[in-house]
């Protein structure tokens, strides 16, 4: 019963109010990737998986000054890409794949980001998350993607409880407001980032903490 309890998330009152409070914190909420078009967004994000956005931003910098389109990707060829991030996590694997989707963007989509998660999702490296980043940020597609901060929040504080990252997307887009699910998303990961540590969140600095069902918060 008690975990069946839990699934159901906040109720609409509630996750509106939690809403509110960390919009009033952060009106203009965005992504800390740096990114000019669809194309560099999709890259960066690939990129940032299991990395920090300042890591990634610190390679794309250049990265994208020479290398801004699927067309220039290809030609940098992974050699060439590589020395560009090789302070990023995974960054073989993660060079194999933006060179395999620029080109299959070349072969299949004309050169252009797709808008569609079922075309996103068959580019290399490019999940469920990833696609919801780029169609939220590149396309206003009101998505929350799931990462490990909004994993993280959803669960410590009751607002859409679940065991997989599916689940909990499923969930916050079913409690999230309409009016806020435009950036649920970015209010969720910079909260988890700044404030909901993950080792010892900063519960006395928390606008949300009395909301919050997190039974261990610190500062009691």
């Amino acid at each position: 019963m008690k975990s069946r309890k839990a699934a159901k998330g906040f109720p609409g009152e509630k996750a509106t109010e939690l809403y509110r409070r960390l919009a009033k914190l952060r009106p203009d909420p965005r992504t800390e990737l740096r990114f000019l078009d669809p194309f560099t967004l999709l890259v960066s994000v690939v990129l940032s998986a299991q990395a920090t956005d300042v890591s990634v931003n610190k390679a794309t910098k250049p990265l994208f000054e020479i290398a801004d389109t699927p067309e220039k990707m290809v030609k940098l060829g992974e050699a060439g890409l590589a020395k560009y991030i090789r302070t990023i996590g995974l960054w073989r694997n993660k060079a194999k794949n933006v060179i395999a989707l620029s080109r299959i963007l070349l072969e299949k989509h004309g050169g252009k980001t797709p808008r569609s998660r079922e075309d996103l999702e068959t580019l290399p490296g490019v999940g469920r998350k990833t696609a919801s980043v780029v169609l939220h940020e590149a396309y206003g597609e009101p998505t929350i993607a799931v990462d490990t901060h909004v994993f993280r929040v959803s669960n410590r504080t009751g607002l859409a409880p679940g065991d997989t990252p599916d689940k909990v997307e499923a969930l916050l887009q079913e409690v999230t407001p309409e009016k806020y699910k435009h950036g649920a998303h970015h209010w969720l990961i910079l909260h988890g980032r700044y404030v909901c540590l993950a080792r010892k969140p900063e519960c006395p600095e928390c606008v949300i903490r009395d909301l919050c069902q997190y039974e261990a918060k610190t500062g009691e």
